[in-house]
């Protein structure tokens, strides 16, 4: 914000191709260029998958601070500058719909499951090295008590969280923390375990706020459940 626009802050922020008080422009980029003070919602909103908490933050601000100038019938308008006290009077559909795409990833994994249907696109990410995970509600299972694990709790959580998991008869059991990324950030467990119903703590201090991944490995049997650190 070298140019000390009014708004920018780390609870109000987005830039992208969007309207202004000048028109519409690919704003930020390259960057520096075409940055008039202009804020649009729809990046933020955008980035809730990759950047959760900043991203609600941002659009929970906008909404509180700005009402009925930034929100209408059909959800946040295209941008605004306060520096200007400019507000956009229209909605525009190319920003509105990441929107919607964004928010349903964020909430259910849709988007990426179904990218991840694609033989390709998960040949190409192992071989770059990459873990791809998913989430899977309800494996197959040979008994309701034969591999299960469960939703942690808190979640979201700060800093720590207890995660379950039941196993029927000895096996290697492994459980680890991913980042969205897909880069092992923890192993929680990973040894033979017995017929039972464990649960173990993870604490997320050091890491960063956003999404992580905790996986189950039972003999060949994998289950993957996504949790939120929300500082």
């Amino acid at each position: 914000n070298s140019d000390h626009s009014l708004a920018y802050s780390d609870s109000i922020w987005g830039l992208t191709s969007c309207d202004g008080p000048s028109g519409y422009k690919a704003r930020g980029a390259p960057p520096g260029q075409n940055d008039d003070g202009t804020i649009a919602p729809t990046a933020a909103a955008g980035s809730i998958p990759f950047t959760p908490v900043e991203s609600i933050t941002a659009l929970r601000t906008m909404y509180n601070q700005y009402g009925s100038q930034l929100w209408g019938q059909y959800g946040l308008k295209d941008a605004f500058n306060i520096k200007q006290n400019w507000f956009d009077t229209d909605y525009i559909g190319i920003d509105e719909g990441p929107i919607i795409i964004m928010i349903e990833n964020y909430r259910t994994q849709a988007v990426w499951n179904r990218m991840m249907q694609n033989s390709t696109i998960a040949t190409g990410l192992a071989r770059a090295g990459f873990i791809t995970v998913t989430s899977v509600d309800h494996p197959a299972r040979s008994g309701v008590h034969d591999f299960r694990l469960d939703q942690n709790y808190p979640n979201p959580f700060n800093p720590t969280t207890e995660i379950s998991f039941s196993v029927s008869g000895n096996d290697r059991v492994s459980l680890k923390v991913y980042d969205i990324l897909g880069r092992m950030v923890s192993v929680i467990v990973d040894r033979e375990l017995g017929e039972g119903t464990y649960k173990f703590s993870w604490d997320g201090s050091g890491m960063p706020s956003g999404i992580y991944f905790y996986q189950l490995k039972v003999g060949s049997r994998v289950e993957t459940r996504k949790m939120i650190l929300m500082r």
